[in-house]
């Protein structure tokens, strides 16, 4: 004959089972975020290239090419790994990530970013290929775009193919971005 275990045990134990791995999961989560150097980065991002929340609006399409340390070669399945603050927000809602193709090409759709504490708009990038990654930031201005000094630093190889370039057609603004890692 076995024993039985009385009701309110039964529940005191599952509550400190259910308590304590919702705590571990909530630490282990903070873990694994604290190791951005940018805000709002999760890394159980989806795949996605369409960001947007609605078709109506004005959206941003960003595209660009990813190369290798050299500047010269474009590096296919590079993991580029995008969020930004959700318009009218300060969460952050619009996140996705891609993958390049064989041309080292990515391209991705959302709406326009809120402005940040510094009251810049900011789409920020995490890019993946092997041992290496890279965070960097595309700063949006009124109607350019700008990249942070930083980025500068690591990217200058690609001379003029560092620079941002942006054009705009009714509601969409296009930039393309190009970055090496």
């Amino acid at each position: 004959m076995h024993k039985n275990t009385p009701r309110r045990a039964f529940l005191q134990k599952t509550l400190l089972a259910t308590g304590g791995l919702s705590l571990l999961s909530t630490q282990s989560v903070s873990a694994l975020t604290k190791s951005s150097p940018i805000e709002g980065y999760n890394p159980f991002t989806e795949e996605k290239t369409d960001l947007r929340t609605n078709v109506f609006g004005k959206h941003l399409v960003v595209t660009g090419k990813v190369y290798d340390s050299s500047g010269k070669l474009p590096l296919k399945n590079t993991l580029v790994e995008v969020w930004h603050l959700t318009p009218g927000s300060k969460k952050y809602r619009h996140r996705g990530k891609m993958y390049t193709d064989a041309q080292g090409r990515y391209r991705f759709v959302t709406d326009l970013p809120e402005k940040d504490a510094s009251l810049t708009a900011k789409v920020n990038f995490k890019v993946s290929h092997g041992d290496s990654e890279q965070f960097t930031s595309l700063l949006l201005g009124q109607k350019d775009a700008y990249i942070r000094c930083d980025h500068w630093e690591k990217n200058n190889r690609l001379g003029d193919k560092l620079f941002p370039s942006s054009s705009s057609f009714l509601n969409t603004r296009t930039i393309q971005f190009n970055i090496s890692i």
